[in-house]
């Protein structure tokens, strides 16, 4: 069986939890099929990389809009995949390259839907009209998709209610995971030190890019009540928008004049610092409004750190509220309700040191026995099997 995945981000561009989920993915694939690699051009992957294809965006495109340049790519994706048996593609960045690999060359088109377009709507913020032709282009693929893979049991909900014209039958669950050897705690406090972390005091710590979609705002809110022993470590990037990029400083800057150790780490740092500021923390926190399932809170929980979250999508298959960490309810209509909620769930971890280890150890347990990338890569073969009908 000879795959093709198709994806934007791909190491050394990973900035979000499909371009992790794709990693792992490929990883585990290639001892169960022949897999090749379709992703976005970079100009960090210097060298060739055996099995996998950069593609670039259209040149006379460079000034347009990014959904436009996005379509191009997808074009020269499709292109490169005739030799495949089946095509498996992931976010709408890709979507359109699966569909249009089904319709040229008669092979089947399964889709990971890590998000969906209809319930992030502040995407029009940052693609202005191309938010309507990325939402084309998703409801275009996974309508006619040949099976459709969900992230977790309330993606596969959420999917089923933006797109009633699909098959409840081809929507299948099949977790996202973590790689707990790679993904453990780690003792060394260099990574801390560096970014003017003290070791000896607790902190609170969020693992994010700056969009809408991550709650930051909620969280520097509810941090205007955290005890004032706790540090706060923001390591966030990549705005969305100038607004929200704005809207953030300010919140910082002014939580900054109220309180001491309010840490920004603005730039995306390489994963062993990433494992230990999550092995350091004495709890982690994930304040979305929208999140499929959260990718992040694995990892911490691989880490051994306890995890406040959000009750939202599929961060509750993940989470167990009282054992792993404590889940907050969203309420969109009543966001300082959350935000008082939060701050509530961070300090009552942090003001109890035993069973904050506690929970942190079941974490580390759950993530081991219930999401390694070996089995998910098998049941995802599963579902390449059945659309080939093997």
């Amino acid at each position: 069986m000879k795959v093709g995945l198709l994806t934007r981000e791909f190491p050394p561009d990973v900035y979000g939890g499909a371009g992790v989920h794709v990693e792992f993915l490929a990883r585990e694939l290639q001892a169960l099929t022949d897999v090749s690699v379709h992703c976005w051009a970079s100009q960090k992957a210097t060298e060739p990389q055996a099995g996998v294809q950069r593609h670039a965006p259209a040149e006379t495109l460079a000034d347009a809009n990014e959904a436009l340049r996005s379509l191009s790519v997808d074009l020269a994706m499709a292109a490169a995949v005739a030799d495949r048996d089946l095509v498996h593609s992931h976010t709408w960045y890709a979507n359109m390259a699966g569909h249009i690999a089904k319709l040229l060359y008669g092979i089947p088109h399964v889709m990971t839907a890590h998000s969906l377009e209809p319930l992030r709507p502040w995407k029009a913020e940052q693609l202005g009209g191309g938010y309507t032709l990325s939402s084309w282009a998703e409801r275009t693929a996974i309508e006619a998709a040949d099976a459709v893979i969900a992230v977790s049991r309330g993606m596969r909900e959420d999917i089923l209610s933006c797109y009633p014209a699909l098959d409840p039958a081809k929507v299948q669950v099949v977790h996202n995971g973590i790689d707990t050897a790679l993904y453990r705690p780690d003792s060394g406090t260099e990574a801390l030190t560096r970014h003017g972390v003290d070791p000896d005091r607790p902190y609170v710590l969020f693992v994010g890019r700056i969009t809408r979609q991550k709650g930051v705002p909620h969280l520097l809110r509810a941090a205007r009540s955290l005890t004032a022993s706790a540090q706060l470590v923001l390591c966030a990037g990549a705005p969305d928008t100038p607004a929200i990029d704005r809207e953030f400083r300010e919140l910082v800057d002014e939580l900054r004049r109220s309180r001491d150790g309010v840490i920004w780490i603005p730039q995306m740092l390489p994963r062993p610092e990433v494992i230990q500021l999550l092995s350091h923390a004495a709890v982690f926190v994930c304040p979305s409004v929208y999140e499929p399932l959260g990718i992040v809170n694995l990892e911490a929980m691989a880490c051994g750190a306890p995890v406040v979250a959000s009750a939202v999508g599929g961060i509750p298959e993940v989470v167990q509220d009282g054992v792993t960490g404590y889940l907050v309810p969203y309420h969109e209509k009543d966001p300082a309700a959350f935000e008082a909620a939060l701050a509530e769930a961070l300090d009552g971890v942090i003001a109890d040191p035993a069973a904050a280890e506690r929970m942190g150890e079941a974490g580390r347990e759950r993530a081991v026995r219930e999401f390694g990338w070996d089995a998910i890569a098998r049941r995802t073969v599963a579902v390449y099997q059945e659309v080939l009908g093997k």
